[in-house]
């Protein structure tokens, strides 16, 4: 086993997408481990609190009139007109990787096991050591057209802290409402349209003393992490599919493990989109977004050898904790192939949590017969009297529901 070391930096960051055609930061082989250091996309709501002082994110977020050190942002064409800013396409989180497993090929399934995560702090005179992430309420949200109060519409940022001295938790700093923002190429965005813009906050009116008596429970993961499809070079970051990427469930954290169907030689494993705590269906849009950094084995499960084994014709994404199993239900449980070239932008008009549901259902069957050798009549009935479905989110284009089965139930558990 090797232990490697993937720092945050313009060479090992790729921002808003997935892809086999990006060369990978590292190799791995089935068995090592790696700390990987993970990035907020959200880091510009308060500069001074989450960027300023950090060497790695001022070079990564760097952007004035002269210069822009990561110009593309999402899975679009890299060459213009544009309307939103240089390098726009479909996709916002900052993705780590891509991480090459060594003999990983289609057909395989990758195991990702994490191990650790721990917030990174803030480096700024005023704040280091103390630990901030960021809540939007964002144009995109389920909430967004269904305000009673006004103004209406709105996007409102909430800044947290987060607490780790004991059992850690997160307390709500300040808020304010999205004002339109220039960024350095004159473009004003008048709304959270294009990810890494930095909000001046002489624009905005902080508003203290909010969700007082307010304590988060942190429930530290990584919304968005898995492999590189096979469909396209670049795949936004934002809809989660049949290799994993924007899941946002908080049980992706310590001690879980995920399984990856192997799409492309090589795996090519992203992880981004780190999160200080979640509730199932991130209603309002995001997380509270934060910087995080995990510790992760890898192990490689060849197609041969699947058979017999819980991983058995797997071509999902798949959680395992140490009380149970989760899968993953999509409005289309692998949108690439369902609406074909058009697909990255058209998927948000199909979003279906009975879509999502029914996909659910269908995994945690196949689960059910395959793995553990029901019927299918056996597999309704334990679903209906011991398996749990919830809204994971409805803020990602391709909406999610997962469906979970505790292990105790099974006697070789």
């Amino acid at each position: 086993m090797k232990h490697h070391n993937l720092p945050v930096s313009p060479e090992t960051v790729h921002w808003g997408y997935f892809s086999k055609a990006v060369q990978p930061a590292i190799t791995v082989r089935s068995g090592d481990r790696a700390t990987i250091e993970t990035l907020t996309h959200h880091a510009n709501d308060d500069y001074e609190r989450m960027i300023q002082g950090d060497p790695a994110a001022e070079a990564i977020f760097h952007w004035t009139k002269e210069q822009k050190t990561i110009s593309r942002r999402g899975s679009g064409p890299t060459e213009g007109p544009f309307k939103l800013g240089a390098g726009e396409g479909i996709g916002v989180h900052l993705m780590t990787g891509p991480v090459a497993v060594e003999g990983a090929e289609p057909g395989d399934v990758l195991e990702v096991r994490i191990l650790d995560v721990r917030p990174r702090p803030s480096q700024s005179a005023c704040y280091c050591g103390r630990c901030f992430g960021s809540n939007a309420a964002a144009s995109w949200g389920f909430h967004y057209h269904d305000l009673i109060e006004e103004p209406k519409p709105r996007e409102v940022v909430t800044i947290f802290e987060l607490d780790t001295a004991g059992e850690p938790y997160a307390k709500a700093v300040y808020n304010y409402v999205w004002t339109p923002q220039t960024d350095p190429d004159g473009v004003i965005h008048s709304t959270i349209d294009y990810p890494g813009v930095r909000v001046d906050h002489n624009l905005v009116t902080k508003r203290e003393n909010i969700l007082q008596d307010i304590r988060v429970p942190a429930r530290l993961h990584f919304g968005t992490m898995g492999l590189a499809p096979s469909e396209e070079d670049f795949v936004s970051s934002i809809p989660p599919s049949y290799s994993g990427g924007n899941i946002d469930d908080w049980r992706i954290g310590r001690g879980a493990r995920m399984y990856y169907p192997v799409a492309v030689d090589g795996a090519y494993f992203s992880v981004g989109d780190p999160h200080a705590a979640q509730g199932d269906s991130e209603l309002g849009g995001t997380a509270i977004e934060t910087s995080l950094t995990g510790d992760f084995e890898f192990i490689l499960h060849k197609k041969n050898d699947l058979g017999g084994t819980v991983l058995e014709g797997l071509d999902h994404p798949m959680l395992e904790t140490d009380e149970q199993w989760s899968v993953y239900g999509f409005t289309y449980p692998n949108y690439l192939e369902a609406l074909g070239k058009d697909a990255q932008t058209t998927i948000a008009h199909h979003s279906s949590v009975d879509k999502a549901m029914r996909d659910a259902f269908r995994k945690m069957r196949r689960f059910l017969m395959t793995a553990h050798n029901m019927s299918e009549d056996e597999a309704i009935a334990l679903m209906s009297v011991a398996a749990d479905f919830g809204v994971t989110q409805v803020v990602d284009a391709n909406w999610g529901v997962h469906g979970s089965i505790r292990k105790n139930i099974f006697k070789c558990y």
